[in-house]
């Protein structure tokens, strides 16, 4: 942050002796350039001090220090008091005027309005875009404390600006990836982005008519302090006139008691605090018009002057001291806003002697400056790393516009890549601030390459959709076969039948997913039932196969054992008639057909041979 050394600290002071006025010009703030959120919020929060500039006499030109307006002094009075007494309210004005386009850009989510849902699949990542200027420091809370938090700012006497907008920054960033979440997940079973309609909690709801309360009871707050404020333009305008009668009345004998209903006046003049910013200039400039021709009227004594000049230098070497411990602090943004208080406090001082101002304001302009570039340095570095987050991101949408759309053919290979362009998303979301002149840039780039992979994808499914209800009357069709086969009882034959059907079934692609289970169930239970019943048809059927094995061993053993003794005529008939009960029973076990045969054939042979 570039200053200017030879910058000189001159205060408007009466010569008692001739009567002559030196001006000391003030020294105008020359803004940063840095371009990162922090900064603008730094720079707004000592923006009001450009209101502190008035017309003074002396059109010495000075350079000033970056983002701090180093003041000059006045004789005989509080000269910056003015500015002072309202730069407080000039912060509030803006926060509140911050505070309404605000509002303008809230994500109305409710209302299916906010940019981030344009298209289906494209996450929350517009989120962390559109609230890369806040200033928010510290993890997320839950939205179960954002919301107390908003209870306890609601019940505060006042609600302080800063606190409002990160809790109220914290609450919709909450509350857009609770909304993101459930449009991806809609999105992810195949669902439209135009049927998607958000579920807000009741916290959620809670939390909106909160932060309402809460503008309207700052509102009321605005509305009381604007009053004062007309108020206090009426003591001003009072304090003026008595400062012009105790001009007007010369010759007093009494100059203490005149001296100290001056100082009176003055010490009520610097309690005034809050006045209307359009009469900051104009009520000053005819103060210290008065002020002026006081000291010059009454002829104070150089016994008072000292007394007041040594008692400034004072409280004036302090502030060099704190100013220079600030030089040692580590943290370089909290040390540049404590300066700011610093200055305040320099500007409310009166003056010092003129052998002594030069060389104090140079000891308290050189410690300014100190921290000024510490202070410029630290933004310059975040800088460097806004480039190296772009040249992340600008990597991050390549990958995104390099998919080949023509190897992605199955839902498989759809889903691999979705899981690729998430990664991505989080990558994004996880990398910082970029330079301000790009990031609308890259994030157009960016967004627009997730919405076409996504829109890739929906068309996909629209057409595997219409794939799919073909496949559901198909597989429709075997069920109906199923059903009318599973009563057969041609076991060999529908058996068979089954078993192709089955195959078809395999070979068709799949369903709807609300059709999955039910077209399922319905045609394997088809399929059950038959096989069932043959199962209960052959158990039955091996039962009497065994019996008929006993039955046709009994009848080998019969044969075998027929009396040798009975002649051919009385052993043909009874060979005759257990062979014919032989044949007579059904089927044995398959496997056990030929060895009972052998056992039969073998028997009867011998008894033949015999007889």
């Amino acid at each position: 942050m570039n200053t200017n050394n030879n910058l000189d600290e001159k205060n408007l002071t009466i010569d008692t002796e001739n009567k002559e006025m030196h001006p000391e010009p003030e020294v105008p703030v020359q803004e940063s350039k840095v371009d990162t959120p922090q900064a603008e919020q730094v720079q707004e929060a000592v923006q009001t001090d450009k209101t502190d500039e008035v017309a003074l006499e002396d059109k010495q030109e000075v350079t000033g220090i970056s983002d701090l307006k180093l003041v000059e002094e006045t004789d005989g009075s509080n000269v910056g008091s003015a500015q002072s007494d309202v730069e407080a309210t000039v912060s509030e004005e803006a926060d509140e005027q911050k505070e309404k386009e605000q509002e303008k850009i809230d994500y109305h989510l409710e209302d299916g309005e906010a940019d981030e849902a344009d298209d289906s699949g494209n996450e929350a990542d517009e989120s962390d875009e559109d609230s890369e200027s806040d200033n928010i420091t510290g993890s997320l809370l839950t939205v179960d404390e954002i919301v107390q938090k908003l209870r306890e700012l609601l019940e505060a006497e006042r609600p302080q600006r800063k606190d409002i907008d990160e809790y109220k920054n914290q609450f919709y960033r909450t509350l857009r990836n609770e909304i993101e979440g459930q449009k991806q997940a809609f999105l992810s079973t195949g669902g439209e982005e135009i049927d998607f309609v958000a579920n807000e909690s009741a916290l959620f709801i809670e939390g909106k008519e909160l932060l309402q309360k809460i503008r309207e009871k700052r509102s009321a707050i605005t509305a009381m302090e604007e009053a004062e404020k007309e108020k206090n333009v009426a003591r001003k305008l009072a304090i003026i006139e008595q400062v012009k009668q105790l001009t007007q009345n010369q010759g007093q004998e009494d100059f203490n008691k005149v001296y100290q209903e001056f100082k009176s006046l003055q010490q009520e003049w610097n309690e005034i605090k809050m006045i209307p910013q359009a009469r900051v200039n104009e009520l000053w400039k005819s103060y210290q018009h008065y002020v002026e021709i006081f000291y010059d009227l009454v002829r104070i004594n150089n016994e008072f002057r000292e007394y007041d000049f040594k008692k400034n230098l004072e409280l004036k070497n302090e502030l060099c001291e704190a100013a220079e411990r600030l030089d040692e602090e580590s943290d370089v943004v909290s040390a540049f806003h404590q300066l700011q208080n610093l200055h305040q406090e320099w500007r409310e001082i009166g003056p010092v002697s003129r052998k002594d101002r030069e060389e104090v304001w140079n000891r308290f302009k050189e410690a300014s400056t100190s921290i000024n570039k510490k202070y410029q340095a630290h933004f310059e570095a975040l800088r460097g790393k806004e480039d190296e987050n772009l040249e992340l991101k600008t990597s991050l949408c390549e990958k995104l516009e390099a998919i080949d759309y023509s190897q992605i053919k199955t839902i498989r290979d759809w889903n691999s890549k979705v899981k690729e362009v998430l990664a991505i998303q989080t990558q994004w979301r996880q990398i910082g601030y970029v330079p301000r002149k790009w990031n609308t840039k890259i994030y157009k780039r960016y967004r627009a390459a997730c919405d076409f992979f996504f829109r890739s994808k929906n068309e996909y499914y629209k057409t595997l959709r219409n794939e799919m209800e073909e496949n559901l009357r198909k597989k429709m069709e075997l069920c109906e076969r199923a059903e009318a086969m599973k009563e057969s009882q041609d076991w060999r034959k529908t058996t068979q039948d089954f078993i192709e059907i089955q195959k078809e079934w395999k070979n068709i692609g799949i369903v709807p997913h609300k059709y999955v289970d039910s077209v399922w169930k319905r045609f394997i239970a088809a399929c059950d039932y038959f096989f069932e019943q043959k199962k209960i048809h052959t158990s039955s059927q091996n039962e009497e196969e065994s019996k008929n094995l006993d039955a046709k061993k009994k009848i080998v053993d019969k044969i075998s054992q027929l009396d040798k003794t009975l002649s051919a005529e009385q052993a043909l008939p009874l060979l005759q008639e257990l062979m014919d009960e032989w044949y007579a029973i059904g089927h044995v076990p398959y496997k056990m057909k030929d060895r009972v045969y052998r056992e039969f054939y073998d028997a009867t042979e011998a008894q033949f041979d015999r007889l």
